[in-house]
């Protein structure tokens, strides 16, 4: 039996939208997550300080002893994978690539749109793979930067978050994709509205298939959690706000207190 809980961590409240695919897949997992409150956002962030603060972040939870690190930011997936596993010896899952895969499964004219943050879109991850894994594919790929200031304000369904939405993916749907990659992690939280904006388009969550792969993983590597207990969720952030623990109560659909770290400790 193991007891090793599973790390998950975003720049800010996205990655809940993670841990909500992550509990309702493995409801009997324990998990430790970690917000970095106090430096969202990273999407205008260059790659080596997106790096750097992932890599503090990974350090911290490893001294809570997790089986594996899921990345549960687009920004992180798409510019620091690579480093975080050369760096550390221990399962790291991003989103890219299940993103991708759950994408090409589902599209049917292989026009495909990538909405993510500036840092996403001009990594060109979400592109590349797509190429490599079908070269006749059309990727059109727009950044959105005010998605994650309104997810991390609670604006999700309003008329401000509708007629931004609206704005940003008139493009795409012009484009005539019939399928979009939610590129971070924080997009879920607007699903509304990006379903009003875009009528039939598939939407892709990667949180979705990257939490099907990661029970798949741990069942494989004998990892599973397996007690008669209740798993015990344990948040923390950068900074503690209320908007944190009220966007966690809306999305988790409980109100988990959380704890205040000093991550540049690490």
């Amino acid at each position: 039996m193991n007891r090793q809980a599973i790390g998950v961590f975003d720049s800010g409240v996205g990655g809940l939208t993670v841990v909500r695919e992550l509990i309702k897949h493995m409801p009997n997992e324990e998990i430790i997550y970690f917000g970095d409150t106090a430096r969202v956002p990273y999407g205008a962030k260059s790659k080596e300080t997106v790096t750097k603060y992932a890599r503090q972040i990974v350090n911290f939870l490893l001294t809570k002893d997790v089986k594996a690190v899921v990345i549960a930011c687009g920004t992180v997936s798409s510019n620091s994978y690579y480093d975080l596993m050369a760096a550390f010896d221990v399962p790291i899952i991003e989103m890219v690539s299940h993103g991708v895969s759950m994408c090409l499964d589902v599209t049917q004219n292989n026009t495909i749109g990538v909405i993510g943050t500036e840092a996403t879109i001009r990594s060109r991850a979400y592109e590349y793979l797509i190429k490599q894994k079908r070269p006749e594919a059309q990727v059109f790929a727009r950044s959105c930067p005010l998605f994650v200031p309104l997810a991390e304000e609670g604006w999700t369904s309003n008329t401000v978050a509708q007629m931004t939405t609206e704005l940003y993916l008139q493009e795409l749907i012009d484009r005539k994709i019939d399928s979009l990659i939610l590129g971070c992690t924080h997009y879920p939280l607007l699903l509304e509205c990006i379903q009003r904006a875009v009528g039939g388009i598939h939407i892709i969550n990667p949180a979705e298939a990257a939490a099907a792969f990661i029970a798949r993983f741990l069942r494989e590597h004998g990892l599973e959690r397996d007690y008669t207990t209740a798993p015990e969720h344990t948040f923390f952030v950068s900074d503690n706000t209320n908007k944190f623990d009220r966007i966690c109560r809306l999305v988790l659909g409980n109100a988990y207190p959380s704890q205040t770290v000093d991550i540049e400790r690490y």
